[in-house]
């Protein structure tokens, strides 16, 4: 056998080993420092705690304006809520009257 030959048997039995190497790194990388890797759970679970003071912030609106649409409830609506949407929305406030919010 020549030098050549044996270079190239050489090469073709490296081929696959080297070829499983950089797919296994590449897989292994991406476990790592990929979007969704290891790396990733902590920028994860800072985003869940801002989600969560949101979702807080969010439930006491829906909280808020589920009380002031019960209070405009046509079969018994709430006599000052009427009056000040009426005043508010219609603009009859006098300049000479003051509006105190009940919010």
């Amino acid at each position: 056998m020549t030098v050549a030959s044996k270079s190239v048997g050489l090469l073709k039995r490296a081929v696959f080993p080297a070829l499983t190497i950089v797919i296994v790194g590449n897989f292994a990388g991406y476990a790592i420092a990929g979007d969704n890797g290891l790396l990733a759970w902590e920028g994860y679970s800072r985003q869940l705690e801002e989600r969560k003071v949101e979702l807080a912030k969010l439930e006491d609106e829906r909280d808020r304006l589920k009380h002031r649409s019960a209070l405009l409830n046509p079969k018994k609506a709430d006599p000052d809520m009427a009056d000040e949407l009426v005043r508010r929305d219609l603009g009859l406030v006098h300049p000479d009257e003051v509006i105190i919010p009940l919010d």
